[in-house]
């Protein structure tokens, strides 16, 4: 991935669409050697883009 998914990005992407994302960041991070920057960016995202699921799943409504 190698770059960093902001907030603002990520206001424009589905649920599903952020947890496609969210598993390509751990696949991300999975694949980067430490303290390197693409590990660096993976986390970074993770971050955002559970902080973005949460806000969006946090406001849906229950049945």
């Amino acid at each position: 991935m190698s770059k960093i998914f902001t907030a603002a990005a990520l206001d424009h992407y589905s649920v599903p669409e952020l947890r496609t994302l969210f598993r390509q960041a751990q696949l991300d991070l999975a694949a980067s050697e430490a303290e390197t920057p693409e590990r660096r960016d993976a986390l970074a995202s993770l971050e955002n883009i559970s902080r973005a699921i949460a806000k969006r799943t946090a406001s849906m409504p229950t049945i």
